[in-house]
């Protein structure tokens, strides 16, 4: 009889929960919720605040910044105890910090006082960020390398190589909507970080397009040979879609992974067999800078994905910045929300890649 009870008891909880998802879906059929509050078994909420997440090369900590041009903190995942890293020497705030193969920190950040409420002047501090090394002891100021980031760098996960672009908004002689990526070593002379080796990998001038105001944005080296660059092209053709390219910085080849006039196709986070990346994807057609969620994409050039997260059937939400870990085990990405600053974040997540496998969808294709 007991047992009964417990049985109708649970029936009837199923039956509310259902009916109350359905009256809270919007006209549009999207749900009037938090996906926090509804997230599948394989992703967990780590941080409640905090974005642009980056894993430890070890998978034991995760670095991310508080807000835009905010300071820098490191989450211990298996205590969950937070740290800050940038709070013991005075700065204006970073836009990235990202782990290098030796452990040490790249930043990335203005470095001219700015008022960070009025909105240009954010604007113009975002666009004209520098590149520091801050040494892994937590001890000593950043050290800098003397060369201006338009958004964010990319960064080997084996060796002290990096790459980051160059626009006309940093250098106006480049002309108007011109981009340049670059590669470079780290090197070390008498314990100072330096870059060696700088040169140009490519140039927007290459292409047969032209493009709308955000131009190029490297993204990432493709392991295990860091040889190969993954970045963004955006608004192809003055329009609305964005698409995923790749570049050979030794032969110069480069090549489309992604031709989807329909969408938003934006490269975060490699995964460690080379064969794969992370893809922020959505429907461009109404709006350059859509609502996205994160997708799995072959860099074969075939533009087939997977689907990996789900916020955007939440009316408001998206899940972008993602990083997987070194072990291709897991993705960690933020939340984000609509009608907000680019790249902000409202706390992050882990998603257990091989606890989800069999929740997921096959690969698709959206190219022409």
């Amino acid at each position: 009889m007991r047992q009964n009870k417990i049985l109708l008891l649970f029936l009837f909880f199923q039956v509310q929960v259902f009916f109350a998802q359905e009256q809270i879906k919007s006209p549009s059929g999207l749900i009037n919720a938090n996906p926090i509050d509804n997230l599948p078994p394989y992703i967990k909420l780590v941080s409640g605040f905090g974005e642009r997440p980056d894993w430890s090369h070890d998978g034991r900590f995760i670095l991310f910044l508080d807000k835009p041009m905010g300071e820098v903190f490191e989450l211990e995942v298996a205590t969950g105890i937070t740290r800050p890293k940038t709070r013991h020497f005075n700065h204006l705030g970073f836009t990235r910090a990202m782990y290098l193969s030796n452990g040490d920190i790249l930043l990335a950040g203005p470095n001219k006082l700015f008022d960070p409420t009025d909105k240009e002047e954010r604007d113009k501090a975002r666009d004209l960020t520098w590149l520091y090394v801050m040494d892994k002891s937590g001890v000593k100021k950043p050290v800098p390398l003397n060369t201006l980031c338009a958004e964010g760098p990319a960064v080997s996960r084996n060796t002290m190589r990096i790459s980051w672009t160059h626009r006309d908004r940093q250098f106006p002689e480049l002309g108007k909507n011109r981009a340049k990526l670059l590669m470079a070593e780290i090197i070390y002379q008498d314990g100072i970080p330096k870059l060696a080796n700088e040169r140009v990998i490519f140039d927007s001038k290459q292409l047969p397009f032209s493009l709308g105001h955000a131009s190029l944005e490297t993204q990432n080296l493709v392991p295990p040979e860091d040889v190969k660059v993954t970045f963004s092209v955006y608004t192809i053709n003055n329009g609305n879609n964005t698409d995923v390219y790749m570049v050979d910085s030794e032969s110069g080849e480069y090549k489309a992974i992604t031709n989807s006039p329909c969408c938003y196709d934006e490269p975060e986070g490699i995964f460690p067999d080379g064969l794969h990346t992370l893809v922020e994807h959505g429907p461009s057609d109404k709006n350059a800078w859509p609502l996205l969620d994160l997708y799995k994409l072959k860099l074969d050039g075939s533009g087939e994905m997977q689907r990996l997260t789900y916020f955007t059937n939440y009316k408001g939400y998206k899940a972008n910045q993602g990083v997987i870990s070194d072990d291709g085990k897991y993705l960690s990405f933020q939340i984000g929300k609509e009608n907000t600053e680019p790249g902000v974040g409202f706390g992050f997540l882990i998603m257990d890649l091989q606890e989800a496998t069999e929740h997921l969808g096959d690969f698709k294709t959206f190219n022409e």
